[in-house]
C-alpha cells in the first residue's frame, strides 16, 4: 500500500510513452473521428473525454485506494449534488437532509419537494438523521458539516441506513480524501466540491461522486449526460495537476488550522470556537474514529456584527472572501447571506498554507483591533 503523498503525486496518471509528458494537456474536443462503423471510449464531448478520464481515475483512486470504485466529475459541487440526489429519487421517495450543512441545500430542498419528494431534515450532531430513516430512498451526510462543524458517525448512520434499506450519500468536500473515506465507512456515494481543498487555489469550479455500485454510478453519468453539467477540459485538466500537492497542503492547512484554534481558545472576544482537531472540541473523538485529517475550517463567534466585521477589516495576511480550501486564507462573516442558523459574529475562517507564526499574528493584531474600535 502506497503512502498519501505518493498515491496523490501518482494518481490518475497514464502509463508513460516515450517522448510525452507525465500529465497530458486538456483535450479540446466536441467530437472525435469515428470512422466507419467503429465505436470507442471517446464519441461525443458531452459523454467522455480523455482530459476527464484521467482526473476521474485519479479522484477514484484518492476515494477509494483499496477498491475498484468509479469517479464521474462535473461542472459544480452542485451539480455532482443534484446528480445524486435527482438520479435516484423519484416522485414519492423521501430523502433525509441535515439542516445544518451547505447553505444550498435549502434550495435543493425547494427542488425535491417540487418534484414530489418528501425531505426529512435533522441536525448533524448526535447523529439525530437516525431519528428519521424510516422508509427513506436516501440519507444525505454532511460530515464536518459546513460552517458549524458538527460531525456524525458515519459508519452507525450507514448502518441503520442500510438496515432500512436506504442509500448513503456523504458530502466530503471539507475533509477531503485524504481526511476522510466515506466509502471506507459504509457510504454509497462520496460527493465534493473540488472546487475547495481538493484543488486548492480557489480558481476554478468542479464537482465529483465517486461510488462502487457499477449500476448506481451509471444513473449518475446518465444524469450528468442528461443535463450536461459537465467540466470544461481546462478545468479538469488544472484539477488533476493541483492533486500532486494535495498532501502538502492537506498537511499544512490542518496543522496551521489546529495552530489557529489553539490561539483562538485564548482570546476572551471568541465564543463557540469549533474545530474537529482540537482535542477539547465536543466532536473531536469520534472526528478521530473516522478522519484521518481535520480540514483547514476554524469557525467561532465574535460579540457582535461590528465586531466581526472590523475584525475581517483589519486582516492583512487574510482575505475576506467565501468558500474554502485555498492556499491562501480566507474569511468570512457568514451570517452576511442568510439561510445559515449563525450568529451575527459568526466566522467561518479558511486557514491557508502561509507561515502559522505570521497568520496568528495576523489575526491577533486584527482582534485587538476591532476591540479597540468598538462603541
Amino acid at each position: 500500500m502506497t503512502g498519501d503523498g505518493t498515491r496523490s503525486v501518482r494518481a490518475g496518471l497514464p502509463d508513460p510513452v516515450a517522448h510525452e509528458p507525465t500529465l497530458p494537456g486538456p483535450v479540446f474536443a466536441a467530437h472525435f473521428h469515428l470512422p466507419g462503423e467503429a465505436t470507442g471510449p471517446y464519441t461525443y464531448g458531452r459523454d467522455t473525454n480523455p482530459t476527464w478520464t484521467h482526473l476521474e481515475r485519479a479522484i477514484a483512486d484518492l476515494e477509494s485506494p483499496d477498491e475498484s470504485a468509479e469517479a464521474i466529475v462535473f461542472a459544480s459541487g452542485m451539480a455532482a449534488i443534484s446528480a445524486v440526489l435527482l438520479s435516484q429519487a423519484r416522485a414519492g421517495d423521501t430523502v433525509v437532509l441535515p439542516d445544518d450543512g451547505y447553505q444550498a441545500l435549502p434550495l435543493v430542498r425547494e427542488q425535491l419537494e417540487a418534484y414530489g419528494i418528501e425531505v426529512r431534515t435533522a441536525p448533524t450532531a448526535d447523529d439525530a438523521q437516525l431519528a428519521h430513516l424510516d422508509g427513506a430512498r436516501l440519507l444525505w451526510i454532511e460530515t464536518p458539516s459546513n460552517p458549524g462543524l458538527d460531525v456524525c458517525d458515519v459508519r452507525r448512520l450507514a448502518r441503520a441506513a442500510h438496515d432500512a434499506g436506504t442509500l448513503v450519500a456523504v458530502d466530503n468536500t471539507l475533509a477531503t480524501p485524504l481526511g476522510q473515506r466515506p466509502l471506507d465507512l459504509g457510504a454509497d456515494f462520496a460527493v465534493a466540491s473540488g472546487t475547495k481543498g481538493l484543488t486548492g487555489h480557489g480558481d476554478l469550479l468542479l464537482g465529483y461522486v465517486v461510488c462502487r455500485d457499477a449500476d448506481l454510478a451509471a444513473r449518475v453519468r446518465k444524469w450528468r449526460k442528461v443535463v450536461g453539467a459537465i467540466p470544461g477540459p481546462m478545468e479538469a485538466w488544472l484539477a488533476h495537476r493541483s492533486l500532486a500537492t494535495l498532501h502538502l497542503r492537506a498537511d499544512r492547512q490542518a496543522a496551521n488550522a489546529l495552530a489557529l484554534a489553539e490561539a483562538l481558545a485564548e482570546r476572551a472576544e471568541v465564543t463557540g470556537l469549533r474545530y474537529p482537531g482540537l482535542p477539547s472540541d465536543p466532536s473531536y473523538r469520534l472526528a478521530c474514529a473516522q478522519m484521518r485529517r481535520f480540514g483547514c475550517v476554524v469557525s467561532f463567534d465574535l460579540p457582535d456584527r461590528g465586531f466581526a466585521e472590523r475584525f475581517l477589516d483589519a486582516l492583512r495576511l487574510v482575505d475576506d472572501a467565501t468558500s474554502f480550501g485555498s492556499v491562501r486564507s480566507t474569511a468570512e462573516r457568514r451570517g452576511r447571506w442568510g439561510g445559515d442558523a449563525v450568529g451575527e459574529g459568526f466566522i467561518r475562517f479558511s486557514v491557508g498554507a502561509e507561515d502559522a507564526p505570521d497568520l496568528i499574528a495576523d489575526v491577533e493584531r486584527a482582534l485587538d483591533e476591532a476591540g479597540k474600535q468598538r462603541p
